[in-house]
């Protein structure tokens, strides 16, 4: 996971994730850290699970976008958390299965089930990416309205920011704290909670990068314009439409 969002890609180019809540299922602990630190990178919101059972009480009470999901698991294989999926879903969350077993039997099993696409291991990252992006547009999510505050517009799913109708380039970690203050505008937000939600990783007492990544977004947003990210002291930060 990139701690601090910069260094290779840091200008944001290039096809990202919109905040995807993505399941990753696989009892390797291993492959699931791996897994789930590249999506994260790539700009998804990733839960993981490492059994069927775990990935079923997931997936229901979670809702994701899609789940990439290993068919060996050690209680439920990947063919039976689907059927339990199936039996409740509506409409059924997208399901891209990963898998050693590459024999034609268990692919159609898979896509029968109503699996959207199955890779087998070893994969190639990049070729699993786009995979993964490839289902997410099939799927026909809706596509999300932009986050607007005052003169700022937040194309979420678009990955795109303007001020007074002027672009802003933002780095990939930038965009998602941004994302998260216009989603939150108007409410403060502890440094806790942001950490939380935009890094995704627990918190161990240093909320730093916050304030770092606060004075990133500042000098972009407000060179030619009143302050939008204001700070509560003590607590944290509120984006809101300039008074």
């Amino acid at each position: 996971m990139d701690q601090d969002g910069r260094g290779a890609g840091e200008d944001g180019r290039g096809e990202r994730g919109a905040g995807e809540r993505l399941l990753v299922v696989d009892d390797e602990p291993t492959v699931r850290e791996l897994l789930a630190a590249t999506l994260r990178f790539a700009g998804f919101r990733v839960t993981s699970a490492a059994t069927g059972a775990e990935a079923v009480q997931a997936a229901r009470a979670r809702r994701p976008d899609l789940i990439l999901l290993d068919v060996m698991l050690p209680d439920l294989d990947g063919f039976q958390v689907v059927r339990r999926l199936r039996e409740l879903d509506r409409p059924p969350v997208p399901v891209l299965f990963l898998t050693a077993r590459d024999s034609p039997a268990d692919k159609v099993t898979g896509l029968t089930l109503g699996g959207d696409d199955y890779v087998t291991k070893p994969f190639d990252l990049e070729e699993l990416l786009a995979r993964i992006r490839a289902v997410l547009r099939r799927t026909g999510r809706p596509h999300a309205p932009a986050l607007v505050v005052g003169d700022l517009e937040v194309d979420v799913e678009g990955h795109q920011v303007a001020r007074g109708g002027v672009p802003v380039r933002l780095s990939p970690t930038e965009f998602r704290l941004l994302s998260y203050l216009a989603s939150q505008a108007g409410r403060v937000v502890s440094k806790t909670r942001i950490i939380e939600d935009v890094w995704q990783y627990d918190f161990a007492g240093d909320t730093s990068i916050v304030d770092t990544y606060v004075s990133y977004l500042r000098r972009k947003l407000e060179a030619s314009g009143p302050r939008l990210i204001h700070t509560v002291h003590g607590v944290g930060y509120v984006l809101r439409e300039p008074r």
